[in-house]
């Protein structure tokens, strides 16, 4: 019998294997396929220390107008949807609201911060140096107005929790990225972030590190996990795998598959697409196109272009709206070169409505354990939140408590 199975080959789910290896469980890595294949391989790749915030819905007013009658990019939405998100966008509301907010970014930021700190040790021992940038996030702007609106939030983000920042004038922006066609208002710098060349390749990397130490990756379906004298047992390529604890990171499916279980967990998913494209211009860091809602960032075949939200059933087909904004977006700023796929690659980021992830016990089974929920940062907080469930799960005491007890109750 093992001593942990972990259900997820993502960010999160290899992360949480690592952590828990270096505490000293025998640990299983079970997913239906090899690491970094799903949503960890087609995110940005950027490793966000600067988001001390998460993001909240837009409540004013002129925005929400503007997303009702699809007239912004930042958002699209599939009508027969919206019947099923009517309950996490009302819980998400609340969770919006200043005060709220406020409140859920003093944790948020607590997590963030250690970002960078908890990849550096597991980047260099995966031997994985060559897949990071670390040139910071620029966020751009077209219009002087809305970079100096920017500038304002950024300059109270950077005094209120201490984050490192750069304002760049249009000549400085352009100096720094030369290949950027039109002349930009600005760019708000945040020289601390890194990124990565390759989202999927350096989870295959951090699942690689996680072998090279004894651990063990087998192909399975979860679905087939159920509780066995005390512990679980789940079915494998391999055979039969039993456990004492088990771990569920399976991002945005965790809440279907825990239905089995008793538990009705209610997740925003925010579905995203990107295209990626070789040839062209060179970039020294990601940047988002703050009007656009569109996010243009270095990948090791040229560049990769993403949108913004989606909302839509989880196995609805995909809608190109905002893809061919994004494109058109990014085509006007830069030499873009010929795309790599035929077809936009999609997933779902697994937004809580209180926007923090979940990482803590089940409450109704022992040896049941949950850290999924990592919303748009679970490539940069992997390696933070798994940390912090191996002491939670070692010790029983949380090392921050407030993304488990309270919450994890009322399941």
């Amino acid at each position: 019998m093992s001593e942990v199975l972990v259900l997820g080959g993502g960010m999160v789910g290899v992360s949480t294997a690592l952590a828990l290896q270096a505490a000293g469980r025998d640990v299983v890595l079970v997913d239906r396929k090899p690491p970094g294949r799903e949503t960890s391989y087609g995110n940005a790749g950027v490793i966000q220390s600067e988001a001390a915030e998460p993001y909240a819905l837009p409540l004013a007013p002129s925005m929400l107008l503007k997303i009702a009658f699809k007239q912004t990019n930042d958002v699209n939405y599939h009508l027969s949807a919206l019947p099923s998100y009517l309950r996490p966008l009302l819980a998400y509301f609340r969770s919006s609201l200043p005060a709220r907010h406020k409140a859920l970014s003093g944790v948020y930021s607590k997590l963030t911060r250690r970002a960078t700190e908890d990849h550096a040790p597991l980047i260099a021992a995966a031997g994985a140096d060559n897949l990071i940038l670390r040139n910071g996030l620029r966020i751009i702007h077209r219009s002087q107005a809305a970079f100096e609106a920017s500038v304002n939030d950024a300059e109270r983000m950077a005094r209120d929790y201490a984050i490192a920042l750069r304002i760049e004038t249009s000549a400085e922006l352009d100096a720094a990225e030369p290949h950027l066609k039109p002349v930009l208002a600005g760019a708000i710098h945040w020289p601390d972030s890194w990124s990565c060349v390759d989202p999927g390749g350096l989870t295959q990397a951090y699942a690689g590190l996680f072998v090279s130490r004894g651990g063990t990756i087998a192909l399975g379906d979860a679905n087939t996990l159920e509780e066995a004298g005390g512990g679980w047992r789940m079915t494998t390529a391999d055979g039969p795998v039993t456990a004492q604890d088990a771990v569920i990171a399976l991002g945005p499916w965790s809440p279907e598959f825990l239905k089995r279980f008793g538990y009705t967990i209610t997740m925003l998913r925010k579905r995203g697409y990107h295209l990626q494209f070789t040839g062209g211009a060179t970039i020294s860091a990601p940047f988002l196109d703050a009007e656009t809602a569109t996010v243009i960032s270095p990948v090791r075949e040229g560049l990769r272009v993403l949108t913004g939200a989606e909302l839509a059933r989880f196995d609805a087909q995909p809608t190109p709206v905002q893809m061919q904004r994004s494109t058109r977006a990014a085509e006007e700023l830069l030499d873009l070169g010929a795309p790599v796929e035929a077809d936009a690659w999609y997933g779902n980021r697994p937004c809580m409505p209180d926007m923090l992830p979940l990482a803590g016990p089940a409450p109704r089974h022992k040896g049941l354990w949950f850290h999924f929920g990592h919303g748009h940062q679970g490539f940069t907080l992997g390696p933070t939140t798994a940390n912090a469930l191996a002491e939670t799960m070692a010790g029983g005491s949380a090392p921050i408590p407030e993304l488990l007890p309270a919450r994890l109750r009322s399941l």
